[in-house]
């Protein structure tokens, strides 16, 4: 037996059913006792949940009271569903069934299917999307791309909750929905798009389930039959159930009461795609008798991390709130979060992207940092600030911005208006560079006003409005800006923005981060508008908003920064304030009125900052100004070159190539892009000084002590008209 047999990658198979046991808390092992009967488990974030469950099936498994083929293990995505496979195989449970609802119910479908109906069962269609978009063109509706991915959402609610399409309005009108288009429009695709189906014997991904409840409804002697091969069922994110779900649930199970729910109302955070909390939380009404066991001790973050999470829900209200969990940290102290207030949107980018590279100096791997933020609109201005520090970043549940199928398109509008602007009637009396930005844009669907409600065309809006913030920008820092100059830059800050392959800092929504977790965790923008977010109005809206910060907050271990801008764009009025969230537990801040900042040792009022209590401000720093002609710089690029762009340079070209041929040869060793060793801006600006020394090459912007560290002899060696050392690290 080799050594690599007792690592962690070849965990070693229990020997018997009590030593599945070991190591389990005293309320996990109660979990994996309970064999008999309905159990529930509320399992607080970070508290272990998986591992409880996986041992509660392995003991049943081992100890001879379930038959492996007899259990199904029920759970919302692949991802989850593969990992509890592969935990039971290394408990010595391998033949348990572990699926989604999907799987698992596709699976009885395609079995039954010749039985109960007769003939195959009709093509499974991946995406909904061109049937909807058949159905609009049927109904002589025009839908844009947006619109139609908002419909196309409407179905899979309407048939997640089990809401016929002639029942669509009322429904939607009942439960407070806000339609992307008129309700009776919406009921009329949902109808056509049903009809669509039929014609072509296709089917979709709700149907699935749909279906099968059919199916084991109608034909009770399938239903006993389905029931003869499970007899025990476990269904974790039991919080996220749909009321589609949880009837082919009852229906599985028939008059048993053989079920282990685990879930936790206060990370509901997908109510908008038909999930509800309210099967978790009535579930000891339906099972008067169900053993309920709570899982609060918390072995993810550290006590601070959980204090201000615990904080969070204790300012919570709503049913959800009535059965928050107070967890209790097991890990050692860590730092403190840290309340960090900026003056504008691009400070805030560019202060994380500087703690970043220093914490990854400092030995954290870039893999174990996180970037979290409410909306995929808010990537962009990371993303630059990231690739602005040569940080390499993935981005995680989005498109990169400039991918995204609206942005890209924009910028063929922009490109085409700057090159034949002159035969453009809606250029005829626009004169500013942003006037034009915004009349252009007009035609891809931009507005003044937002349009209401979240959703497809929601993030579309935002991602056109990012564009035209970021020509104001552009217009305020270069006097005289053309359109070309601004396709220019957009094109640069596309090319500079090609996330790389290997490991990197994450980029992510909240919603993406669910089920994730980091040792650094950066929560970004939280500040009234974005968190929560303008269009949630409804006090259940608000509940939700609040507990996807808490889901934020319990992805990080021990590092926690969170932080807000108080204006959108430089020079621009501070009219913003943190998020009501943090009332009572930011520094300096008090409780929202009738209600206390519970959890952990009470201290709410002190300060929470990296040191002396105090909140961490970007302090006011000396204008950077031209060294040419000495105008103040706002463009970071030009910051790094120390004077405006169209200022003379004297620039060695030949340095500047040299340099870059250098930089091209340590991205290829080191599998990065280029812009991750040096980006363009700094090469120049190396190129133009000309360092003879180590403090003049320190200096530079852009160098920074890890680069400096790494690159810094052999950029002197080139400097200095030398080989640089063999290697390139820095030898």
């Amino acid at each position: 037996m080799t050594a690599a047999t007792h690592s962690t990658l070849f965990p070693q198979v229990p020997d018997t059913a009590d030593a599945v046991l070991d190591g389990l808390d005293p309320e996990q092992r109660e979990v994996a006792t309970a064999l008999h009967g309905p159990v529930c488990v509320l399992a607080g974030a970070g508290t272990g949940k998986t591992r409880a469950i996986t041992h509660r099936i392995a003991y049943g498994v081992r100890a001879g009271i379930l038959q492996p083929s007899s259990v199904l293990a029920v759970t919302f995505t692949n991802r989850a569903a593969g990992e509890m496979r592969g935990r039971l195989r290394q408990l010595g449970a391998g033949g348990v069934q572990a699926r989604t609802f999907h799987s698992a119910a596709l699976r009885q479908l395609r079995y039954f299917w010749p039985k109960a109906v007769g003939g195959s069962l009709p093509r499974l269609i991946d995406r909904k999307i061109q049937l909807v978009a058949d159905a609009a063109a049927a109904c002589r509706i025009r839908l844009d791309r947006g619109e139609l991915r908002d419909v196309t959402a409407e179905i899979e609610w309407s048939k997640v909750t089990q809401t016929v399409p002639a029942d669509y309005a009322a429904v939607a009108a009942k439960t407070g929905r806000q339609s992307p288009r008129d309700p009776a429009e919406i009921a009329q695709l949902y109808a056509t798009y049903e009809d669509l189906k039929r014609d072509r014997a296709v089917i979709d991904f709700e149907d699935v389930l749909l279906l099968t409840v059919a199916i084991l409804q109608d034909r009770h002697d399938i239903a006993e039959q389905v029931r003869s091969q499970y007899q025990h069922f476990v269904v974790d994110e039991y919080q996220d159930v749909s009321p589609l779900q949880q009837r082919l649930l009852e229906l599985w199970l028939g008059e048993r009461d053989s079920l282990c729910v685990v879930g936790d109302a206060s990370q509901t955070i997908y109510s908008f795609t038909g999930a509800t909390p309210d099967h978790l939380l009535d579930f000891r009404t339906r099972h008067p008798g169900a053993t309920v066991v709570k899982l609060v001790r918390d072995y993810r973050s550290s006590p601070q991390v959980v204090h201000l999470a615990n904080g969070l829900l204790s300012q919570a209200r709503g049913r959800a709130a009535d059965h928050r969990l107070e967890l209790i940290s097991q890990r050692a102290p860590g730092p403190e979060p840290v309340y960090a207030e900026y003056t504008d949107e691009p400070a805030e980018a560019e202060g994380a992207a500087r703690r970043i590279r220093d914490l990854i100096a400092s030995g954290i791997p870039a893999g174990e940092i996180a970037i979290l933020f409410r909306t995929n609109s808010q990537s962009e201005i990371y993303e630059q600030a990231l690739a602005d520090a040569g940080v390499p970043y993935q981005l995680r549940g989005a498109e990169r911005f400039f991918d995204r199928p609206e942005v890209r398109k924009a910028g063929a509008a922009l490109r085409a208006a700057a090159r034949f602007g002159a035969n453009d009637s809606l250029l005829d009396d626009v004169v500013d560079l942003p006037s034009q930005v915004r009349a252009v844009l007009s035609g891809e669907g931009w507005t003044s006003q937002p349009p209401a409600g979240s959703g497809a065309v929601r993030e579309r809006w935002e991602s056109l409005a990012a564009l035209v913030h970021l020509a104001q920008d552009f217009a305020a820092a270069q006097q005289g800006a053309t359109l070309g100059d601004l396709v220019a830059e957009l094109d640069e800050r596309a090319s500079a923005q090609h996330a790389p392959t290997v490991q990197g800092v994450t980029l992510a929504s909240l919603h993406s981060a669910k089920g994730l977790e980091w040792d650094v965790v950066f929560l970004v923008g939280v500040a009234e508008g974005m968190m929560p977010i303008t269009y949630a109005k409804t006090d259940e809206q608000i509940e939700e908003e609040r507990r996807l910060l808490y889901v934020g907050v319990t992805r990080a271990r021990e590092h926690l920064l969170v932080s807000w801008a108080l204006s959108r764009s430089p020079g621009g009025r501070p009219n913003r304030r943190p998020s009501r969230f943090l009332d009572g537990l930011r520094p300096g801040s008090v409780a929202t009125a009738g209600h206390s900042a519970g959890g952990g040792s009470g201290g709410i009022e002190r300060g929470i900052g990296s040191s002396g209590g105090t909140v961490v401000r970007r302090t006011s720093r000396t204008p950077a100004r031209c060294r040419v002609c000495g105008r103040t710089l706002t463009d970071a690029g030009e910051m790094k070159l120390m004077r405006c762009e169209d200022c003379p340079s004297d620039m060695d070209e030949g340095l500047y190539e040299r340099l870059r041929e250098w930089r091209a040869v340590q991205a290829q060793r080191s599998g990065q892009p280029a812009f991750c060793v040096f980006t363009d801006k700094t090469l120049m600006a190396i190129a133009e000084a000309a360092p003879d020394d180590e403090g003049e090459l320190a200096r530079i912007p852009g160098v920074g002590v890890r680069k400096f560290n790494r690159f810094g002899a052999d950029v002197l060696a080139i400097c200095a008209g030398q080989e640089p050392a063999d290697g390139g690290e820095g030898g």
